[in-house]
């Protein structure tokens, strides 16, 4: 016995050292010392018939690209500045992956199918059009894009969409009108109505659901909800062999290559499909190979645990009354004259803890660039001309404007800020300049045309001439199709981040500027400061549009987000009129589905084109009424204290759904005003009423809590419970969860809803001190009206 037992105990040995062997052998992953891809590359939507990929996208250094690869659905040219991907049919794979080899190295980018199709369009009518357009989310609201030919008494075209829903007018001879042959119409969200034409199967489809499941000793478990037929994992942009990832019982096991332990910060991404769509997406975040489980590892670079606050530097705190005097020209009313914020304001307010109670890591600072020191513009009730207070008219690229400081003062606010633990982005014009911009003198050919081919003004054609549209008369658009004028500018920018050590920009009209601008901007910026210095850098644009015009700026080779404008108008469409949570879950997925599950989009409480959000929520506004009118000619102020709540609700909402919450400045307390420039009231931090210390206290604990919750910056998203008024969504990252549920009616509400985390032991507590039950897999809450909750077991 002892003979067979020594036996017995040398085969185990033996065949655990071969089994060593082979977990080591297995482990063929291989990373490149310097990656030739900066950061995460992002996914590539494949059209159904041809998709271009620019190289310097992906490689800004541009280096050599031996050869390419993609599945056999596609033919691939390779090009000296551009990989062309031509779908050979229709049966287009949901996933799939480019292999991109070059320096000896292979590099993964996941292609995911955009799902469009032809879908043919009709519009009836017996009266006698000269001319029929369409205008829409599906062409960026251009009828110049979309004309139909007449055939009898059809006017017909054929759309290539995504399954979904659109909304859209028709534009017959000119005028703007709702579908006739529709008869539902839906609100657009700011006072009027569009006709909605709906694409292919997108109700009800049972595509996966990921999740981070667990994590233990250098594994991670990805659990899943739905088939999966198809999955990719990668670590950094590079597909993990099969010997590291098994699928079974619900989950994908995957174990952390040796390769990614050498590196401070990496990824471990995860991609699924089956026959009903494409899964949200997982990232998990690695410190030099262990998974990331404690928030106070995150640098403030780690961008995706942002929280933005827009200073509109005129307007927030004035710290150096020497540079505090106003235009002197008496045809500006006091309302669009400078206030007296400036630099020194800002870091006045860092360095007395506003910001980092209120839970800020990051500010985003209005233009500070010299402006004109005359007045533009006219408005006609009442009658005034405008200063340039907002800093949207350069008159220099460089130089600073002397009401905000100088550039010491710029300095020094950066390294304040930095020395806080705080980025700091800077609002930069790329699209136009005043017309005493010495540059547009120097250079007259360097604007576009003011005036169409048929003699009218271009000027505020936002949708149908959006590369050319002038502002205003006295704003010149630059024509950046021009090389010059765009490596000009583009040297600017790089001057901006290099001088002063800044995180970024806020780009304003980003939809206004060619792709071609962003692109050589993006590269400049990898080549001159993100490689050499091996940082991160956020850029963040505005536009105004259908979720894939926005997206097609988010991408590795151009901006790293937008404002997410569509979710906002949801979120005010929702909260101020009792409309009910599916439109605002719809909108939510939508942005899921167009900029990646882990996005990082702005979600903003309001902007300063806008007015209040809390002036339609407390009755003080009407959404049928000119609201940059009304904060001319009357005073508006809350008229009803539910306005407070409501504006509770929306940051709870902007604060914990993905994507990094923008406060817009003053929304912390519970500003009001109309549009423009009502809503950019002086900032107030003395004397504030009840409720607005209510509603300042509610934000910081909403903010502060999402910089230490994991789930907020790196989990998934799903809605657990959905009834009218009410909406339950929860965000999980591994063992930890938070939930957050809402009630927008007058009524108290009883919410039942799965307890996601039912098969761990763990306790929760509530942000807010609510009262609930957790029994038999369920959690029971009861609301206040017009109310939220955060239930979590995020320890603190």
């Amino acid at each position: 016995m002892l003979k067979i037992k020594s036996i017995a105990l040398i085969f185990v040995l033996a065949t655990g050292l071969i089994l060593a062997g082979c977990s080591k052998q297995a482990d063929t992953f291989t990373l490149p010392e310097q990656s030739l891809v900066v950061g995460l590359a992002s996914p590539v939507t494949v059209n159904p018939d041809t998709t271009v990929v620019y190289i310097t996208d992906y490689f800004p250094t541009h280096p050599q690209i031996d050869s390419v690869k993609a599945p056999e659905a596609f033919k691939v040219q390779q090009g000296s500045e551009t990989i062309t991907i031509i779908a050979k049919s229709n049966k287009i794979p949901k996933l799939g992956n480019l292999e991109v080899f070059t320096d000896s190295t292979r590099y993964d980018i996941i292609l995911k199918s955009s799902g469009k199709m032809k879908v043919p369009f009709s519009f009836q009518s017996n009266k006698n059009y000269q001319k029929v357009q369409l205008k829409g989310e599906f062409n960026g609201w251009n009828p110049n894009a979309t004309s139909l030919q007449k055939n009898g008494d059809q006017w017909e075209t054929t759309l290539t969409l995504a399954p979904g829903e659109y909304q859209y007018l028709i534009v017959a001879d000119g005028k703007e009108m709702l579908d006739p042959n529709k008869e539902d119409s839906v609100s657009n969200n700011i006072g009027g109505y569009n006709s909605l034409l709906e694409v292919g199967k997108y109700k009800n489809l049972q595509k996966p659901h990921l999740y981070a499941k667990s994590t233990n000793n250098g594994h991670v478990s990805i659990g899943y909800e739905n088939d999966i037929t198809n999955y990719f994992v990668l670590g950094q942009n590079k597909i993990l062999p099969n010997s590291l990832v098994e699928l079974n019982n619900n989950e994908l096991n995957i174990t952390v290559p040796e390769a990614l332990k050498h590196k401070k910060r990496t990824y471990i991404r995860v991609f699924a499909s089956n026959d009903d769509g494409i899964s949200n997406s997982v990232r998990i975040p690695l410190d030099k190979g262990r998974i990331m489980l404690d928030a106070d590892k995150l640098t403030r670079t780690d961008f995706e645990a942002a929280t933005i606050y827009n200073v509109f530097t005129d307007r927030f705190n004035d710290g150096n009354p020497d540079n505090t005097w106003k235009i002197d020209d008496e045809s500006i009313h006091p309302k669009a004259n400078y206030f007296g914020g400036d630099i020194e304001g800002i870091i006045e307010k860092i360095n007395d803890g506003y910001f980092s109670n209120l839970g800020i890591n990051t500010l985003w600072v209005s233009p500070l660039v010299k402006n004109p020191e005359e007045a533009y513009g006219m408005y006609p009730n009442p009658k005034t001309r405008f200063s340039g207070y907002h800093g949207y008219w350069p008159v220099s690229f460089t130089q600073l404007n002397p009401h905000f400081g100088t550039e010491e003062d710029l300095k020094r606010l950066v390294e304040t800020a930095h020395a806080n633990n705080m980025n700091v982005l800077l609002d930069f014009v790329a699209n136009h300049v005043h017309e005493d911009h010495p540059v547009i003198k120097a250079n007259p050919d360097w604007k576009t045309n003011l005036y169409l081919p048929d003699g009218s003004l271009n000027t505020e054609n936002w949708d149908s001439h959006r590369l050319t549209t002038w502002f205003d008369t006295f704003m010149p658009t630059l024509d950046l199709t021009k090389p010059e004028v765009t490596n000009m500018l583009t040297d600017s920018a790089v001057y901006w981040i290099k001088e002063y050590n800044l995180d970024g920009f806020r780009h304003d009209a980003t939809k206004h500027v060619p792709e071609i601008f962003w692109r050589t901007l993006t590269q400049k910026l990898r080549k001159e400061v993100v490689i050499p210095e091996n940082r991160r850098l956020y850029q963040i644009g505005e536009t105004y549009g259908s979720p894939e015009l926005i997206g097609g700026y988010v991408n590795s080779g151009q901006l790293n987000a937008q404002f997410d404008f569509n979710v906002y108008d949801a979120l005010v469409a929702t909260l101020a009129s009792d409309k009910g949570f599916e439109a605002l879950v719809n909108e939510i997925q939508k942005s899921l589905k167009y900029y990646g599950a882990q996005h990082i989009m702005g979600n903003i409480t309001g902007n300063q084109d806008r007015a209040r959000f809390i002036s339609y929520a407390s009755d003080a506004l009407s959404f049928d009424e000119d609201a940059k009118k009304a904060g001319w000619t009357r005073e508006i102020k809350v008229e009803n204290p539910v306005g407070y709540e409501k504006l509770e609700m929306l940051n709870s909402i902007v604060a914990t759904i993905p994507g990094l919450p923008v406060i817009y400045y003053g929304d912390e307390i519970g500003m009001v005003g109309g549009n423009d420039p009502d809503n950019r009231r002086m900032m107030r931090f003395n004397n504030l009423k009840k409720k607005e210390q209510e509603v300042k206290k509610a934000t910081a604990k909403l903010l502060n809590f999402r910089q230490k919750a994991l789930p907020l910056i790196f989990g998934d998203f799903k809605v657990l419970h959905l009834e009218n008024n009410q909406l339950v969504y929860q965000r999980r990252y591994f063992d930890e969860v938070v939930i957050v549920a809402l009630n927008d009616s007058k009524e108290e509400v009883s919410i039942n809803f799965d307890d996601p985390l039912s098969k761990i032991q763990t306790d929760y507590y509530t942000l807010r001190k609510t009262a609930f039950k957790k029994e038999k897999g369920e959690i029971h809450i009861k609301l206040s009206p017009y109310s939220y909750e955060v239930i979590t077991n995020v320890k603190q």
